[in-house]
């Protein structure tokens, strides 16, 4: 299914993080590169199809909270196969004039729109050698089921030590959206929020020796029931016992508002989304979109989310642009050339290629002459 494969594309982009801050969305690179896998060839297709081997099914249509939208712009005078223009719809179709004053505010303006203007521009740039351009943009907006309290606070350890900072703290009676992993990472606690409606955001953190890519990675693939530990076992979780009205445990939750934005170039790890081969401008990979060869020029993500006191929110556009690569190269080894002029009688034989059947057979001794007709004699 698509959703493990573009869950698991998140993962591997996860691993490759250095601990900076930063957000991206695998869901908005995974249905451009499956869109673009059945029309590509060679090593390119093959790249293409190991990352997003079957169209992307992400059943988010009705979404009260999700949106995911995708539009291609080729070149006016770039020709396109048939079987192209039958798999983009028309109402995702635009078109390139060639110049970036033109185009430039038509694709920034369709970034802006489809996340509400939290990415206002769209992340790569166009110029009159773009031959075609793929988006998606994604918007997630979700409420919380339970909201927080805001406050401030100060931590008094760790790398955020004495620091003001946005805390956000909550009490609930709900132990179920605590849960530690064993993972590869080591003890991972894995505490969801739960949105309002259909979106939900788990919070995971590692033992402070674990990095970044560590944690991430190992929590995307362990999002649901598995191998669990004991929640005192788990990193930042302790336990203890209070003066209460009543004997019902709780949970409570402290962490930190935070908005965080992420701008991504997809080619300083092209083998990561299967777009290696296809960047290689010595030759053509989609000749399944165009007659012409093309070759991957840019492929780019921006993102941003928030996370506060009431919901969440966040946002990614993922652009592939392409241009122009060459034809195939000419063959420059050396061959014997034969030549035969059939210019005195000759015989001819019509023959059904796949039983050898004979099916006409005759010579020609005369051969019709010249004539200034435009439509030959005969015909």
């Amino acid at each position: 299914m698509s959703v493990e494969a573009a869950n698991a594309l998140s993962a591997r982009w996860a691993s490759t993080l250095d601990g900076t801050q930063t957000v991206f969305s695998g869901v908005g690179v995974y249905p451009l590169l499956a869109l673009l896998a059945p029309y590509a060839a060679g090593p390119a297709r093959d790249e293409l199809l190991a990352v997003a081997g079957v169209p992307a099914r992400f059943d988010l249509a009705g979404s009260p909270t999700t949106r995911l939208a995708m539009a291609v712009w080729s070149r006016h005078d770039l020709p396109l196969t048939s079987g192209w223009l039958d798999a983009v719809p028309e109402s995702m179709r635009g078109e390139l004039t060639g110049d970036p004053g033109t185009d430039r505010p038509v694709l920034d303006a369709w970034a802006s729109r489809h996340t509400e203007d939290l990415i206002p521009r769209m992340p790569v740039e166009v110029d009159g050698e773009t031959q075609l351009l793929l988006a998606s943009a994604l918007l997630v907006v979700t409420t919380w089921a339970e909201p927080f309290k805001e406050q401030w606070v100060q931590p008094g350890s760790g790398p955020w030590q004495g620091r003001d900072v946005t805390g956000l703290r909550r009490r609930s009676r709900d132990l179920s959206v605590l849960r530690v992993a064993d993972t590869g990472a080591g003890p991972l606690t894995l505490l969801t929020v739960r949105g309002s409606e259909d979106v939900d955001v788990v919070l995971a953190l590692g033992a402070p020796d674990r990095s970044a890519a560590q944690v991430l990675s190992a929590a995307i693939a362990t999002p649901g029931p598995g191998p669990t530990l004991a929640a005192t076992d788990g990193p930042g979780v302790t336990e203890e016992v209070v003066t209460a009205l009543d004997d019902q445990p709780e949970l409570e939750l402290s962490t930190v508002r935070f908005t965080v934005e992420g701008d991504h170039d997809l080619l300083a790890n092209a083998e990561l989304f299967g777009l290696r081969s296809a960047t290689d401008r010595g030759r053509g990979h989609f000749p399944g979109i165009s007659p012409r060869p093309l070759a991957v020029s840019a492929a780019r993500q921006s993102a941003v989310a928030t996370f506060g006191a009431k919901g969440f929110k966040a946002a990614a556009v993922t652009a592939i642009a392409m241009t122009v690569g060459s034809l195939p190269p000419k063959p420059t080894k050396q061959k014997r050339l034969v030549r035969v002029a059939f210019d005195r009688p000759f015989g001819f034989l019509a023959v059904h290629r796949r039983t050898g059947l004979v099916l006409v057979a005759g010579w020609v001794s005369e051969p019709d002459p010249y004539q200034r007709s435009a439509v030959p004699p005969g015909f």
